[in-house]
Formats: C-alpha cells, structure tokens, sequence
C-alpha cells in the first residue's frame, strides 16, 4: 500500500510532537463555510489520536492544513450535487472527511478494512455531528453488488491499475473515480491503459483543482466509467448479488404468508 505521511500498519503509538498544526488558514473559511469549526476540530484530533495511533505521521503535524486537510476539500468542486461518494481506504478520513465537511448535501461512505482505523474514523464522525457520512469496516472488492455509488475517491491507497480494479466496480453506471496522485499521475495513468479499458473506463484524464484557492493545486487522475463499471466480472457480481437479494426478501415474504 502507497503512504502519504501515514503511519504503516503494525507500527508502535507515538508521542504527539510539541507543534500543533498551527493557525487555521483564511482559505480555510472559503472552503468550509458554516463547517469550519467542524474541519479545525478534524484537523486537531488528526494532530493528536490521529498521530498517538499512528494514522498520521509526526512530521506531516505542521501540514496538516496544506498538504492534507485542504488539499483534500478541493475536491469537492468535482462533486455534482447530492452525489454519492465512496472514500476507499479511507485510513484517516482522507479525502472523505474534508470532502464531507465541504459539501453536506454530498452522502460519503468511508470505507476502511481495519479495525483500529474505522474505531477512529467513527470516533471523529460522532465528535462532529457528521450526519452524511458513513463508516464501513471491510475490502473494495467484497462490497461489489452490496454497495453502488457516483463517485469512488481515493488518496495514497495503491498504483492506479489496482486502484482501479477495486473502485471501479463500485460505481453507478457511468460514475467516476476520483485518485488524489502526486507527480506520477500521467505516468501512471499511461501505465493503466490496459487495465482501465478492460475494467469498463470510457475516459480518463490528469485535471487540478483548488487553482486560486490554494498556493499549490490537488492533481487528480478522473476516470469516467461506462455502462458497466468494473468490466465483465464486476457486472456479473453485481448480478448475483441482486438475485440473492430478491431470493432473500421472497424467502422472507413466503414465510410471513406461512405464518399467517
């Protein structure tokens, strides 16, 4: 798994550094509006649980605003509105928890497989009042057929051509996925050609945004699905799921008529 000033799995509780993340810049109320004492409040337990549980590095601390915090909220320009949004591997709420901050009408599913993690992330969820997000314990690719959103948003989570394989399949027909990636964005993306044709993907494209909000912009790889996100075997999942679905809720019809 890629990290961006994460802490790995596995690795001891640390001691919160001296610094906190420092004063909460003007942009900051541009962008979360009413939100604002929910995003510093964010930041703050992502400066102290966040860093004793090892979710956040001890260095990324004074940065937490600008390589983290709003680095992440830009995203919500991509947002159509009352779209649904799935964060994979949300690991410390990023991006799905700044994005939900900045966009309330915006229903976000923070998906996560591991327990010290989701323990977190439900935490802060309940601190803030977060009445649009969701926290889910489990992997991609086991809530293909039980989950099905617009969009799929993910940050430091895996190269693009894995990424791809456990996003895309979550999608609505025609959704995107939105990747926060660094300076290897065309590259990657040029590297996953292959696999982003044959997991369904009709375009993709490298795009910036947060332009004149932030000193220095988000890059996004966007990858727009067709008909049937995730190819040939996602739909065929989804298709099994939706007939045990309907076996089930039949089953449950027949014995209520049994029982009358």
């Amino acid at each position: 798994m890629e990290t961006d000033g994460v802490a790995p799995e596995g690795e001891p509780s640390v001691e919160v550094p001296p610094q906190g993340p420092g004063e909460t810049p003007a942009v900051a109320r541009e962008i979360f509006g009413e939100r604002l004492a929910a995003a510093v409040r964010y930041t703050e337990f992502l400066s102290t649980a966040g860093v004793q549980r090892g979710l956040i590095g001890p260095r990324e601390v004074p940065r937490l605003w600008d390589r983290h915090v709003l680095n992440c909220a830009v995203l919500a320009e991509l947002l159509p509105a009352g779209a649904s949004l799935c964060d994979v591997g949300s690991g410390a709420g990023l991006p799905g928890i700044p994005v939900a901050l900045a966009r309330p009408d915006v229903s976000v599913t923070l998906l996560e497989p591991l327990l010290r993690r989701t323990t977190f992330l439900e935490e802060v969820v309940r601190e803030l009042g977060l009445d649009n997000v969701t926290v889910v314990r489990g992997r991609a690719e086991e809530m293909v057929g039980k989950l099905a959103v617009d969009i799929v948003t993910a940050r430091a989570v895996a190269p693009m051509d894995r990424l791809a394989g456990w996003g895309l399949p979550l999608l609505r027909p025609y959704g995107q996925m939105l990747a926060l990636k660094g300076d290897s964005a065309e590259q990657e993306l040029a590297d996953s050609r292959a696999a982003l044709t044959r997991l369904g993907a009709l375009k993709w494209s490298v795009i910036s945004v947060g332009e004149g909000t932030l000193e220095t912009s988000t890059r996004v790889v966007r990858v727009e699905a067709g008909e049937s996100p995730g190819g040939v075997k996602a739909a065929t999942r989804r298709a099994k799921a939706a007939r045990a679905g309907r076996g089930a809720r039949d089953g449950g019809k027949a014995g209520a008529r049994r029982r009358r």
